[in-house]
């Protein structure tokens, strides 16, 4: 009989481990370490969406939803992206409720790339864009923003694009870097792309949390654009339940038809009970158009306690994350300080360059803020006792 372990195997990620967040998470675990570093919320959600999952189970909503979704929910959703945007989404054919934002980005990607295909992205990134656009056999194509501000260079856009370019991907607002794209990107971006086939995947996850009165510029607030785009968002990171893996992909039919071809292999349907609790929670708008004052809060407060710190604060225009910049004080790689902040501090933040394919290290840091104050004041105590080695 043949042995599984001695065939050869031929990774399609040959290079890929894992991720710098399972890492830090072990290591932070081993030292108890106060966690600055995971994108996720530590407070607890509004106790009137563990009642409306409670009450949907309760009423018998255990069973596979409909493939594309829950009606109810695609249709608050499409009327609040009219609401907001002027983006008119029909609810039957270009909604599409997924199972995290993470799936969504993989069916827009796995739908609409094309083995040979040439897909551009910006870093630093988000770190499953890359590996999505591999395992179909396309070729991703890094553009590096413009640190410190972290801006598109719309030349070097202009300069990738070749006759291969299928798709590009935009994040707003932006992980890691916490800043967000102008209506004037959105025009240069336009400008790209028009008469050509290339197709715009924007990842809106953090599309309601902007500060200091920002307004966001997503792919359904300019009419040219929308008719190109693939919008994915995430009902975890806007309802602080990102265990509950909902999300949604809004996108022109014709679009739309090729995500739900992949869709009905990886998930067939989102879970039952939380799209009908969303559904509900949907219905108040300040749900959601609160988050930005909550998140703002935290952001300040945050940087007031970090005044007396070594580190160099860089503005967070939005999502809960902003990056701190060591290059004062230490020439260590960003890699090394993280584990010293660990080992010696107690406090877990996650490296910059963990973000760029090829590690390129700006002596930067990202730390989250999507914490409760005493975490929060917890986490800047260390920070502030931080030395130079």
């Amino acid at each position: 009989m043949t042995i599984l372990s001695s065939v050869p195997q031929r990774s399609k990620l040959p290079d890929v481990g894992t991720t710098i967040f399972a890492v830090i998470g072990e290591l932070s675990a081993r030292h108890h370490a106060i966690n600055l570093s995971q994108g996720a919320p530590n407070f607890p959600c509004d106790p009137a969406l563990i009642d409306g999952v409670t009450a949907a189970m309760s009423r018998g909503m255990n069973q596979y939803a409909p493939m594309t979704g829950y009606p109810p929910l695609k249709e608050a959703l499409a009327t609040k992206v009219q609401a907001l945007y002027g983006q008119r989404y029909d609810a039957h054919s270009e909604v599409l409720i997924t199972a995290s934002a993470s799936q969504g980005l993989y069916a827009a990607i796995g739908g609409l790339v094309h083995s040979g295909d040439e897909v551009i992205f910006f870093e630093p990134a988000f770190d499953s864009y890359a590996p999505m656009v591999r395992l179909q056999g396309a070729t991703p194509i890094g553009l590096k923003l413009l640190a410190p501000d972290f801006t598109i260079d719309w030349n070097a856009v202009r300069a990738a694009v070749t006759s291969r370019t299928r798709m590009i991907i935009i994040n707003t607002p932006h992980n890691p870097s916490a800043q967000v794209l102008s209506g004037e990107d959105l025009d240069e971006l336009a400008q790209i792309t028009r008469n050509s086939d290339i197709v715009v995947l924007s990842d809106e996850v953090y599309e309601h949390i902007l500060f200091d009165g920002r307004q966001h510029h997503g792919m359904a607030t300019h009419p040219e654009l929308a008719q190109r785009s693939v919008i994915v968002s995430s009902f975890g990171k806007t309802f602080h339940v990102t265990g509950w893996r909902v999300g949604y992909c809004l996108a022109p039919a014709e679009l739309m038809d090729e995500l739900v071809k992949v869709h009905q292999f990886m998930m067939y349907a989102a879970d039952t009970p939380m799209q009908v609790a969303f559904a509900d929670y949907l219905l108040n708008a300040e749900n959601y158009l609160s988050l930005g004052d909550f998140y703002q809060q935290k952001r300040d407060l945050l940087v007031s306690l970090l005044e007396e710190s070594p580190f160099r604060l860089l503005p967070s225009a939005g999502s809960f994350f902003m990056l701190a910049s060591f290059a004062d004080f230490s020439d260590e790689a960003d890699s090394e300080m993280v584990k010293r902040l660990i080992v010696d501090y107690g406090v877990a933040t996650i490296p910059l360059s963990a973000f760029y394919t090829d590690g390129t290290d700006n002596k930067l840091i990202r730390l989250s803020f999507a914490k409760d104050e005493a975490t929060l004041r917890a986490g800047a105590q260390a920070l502030c006792r931080v030395t130079p080695r």
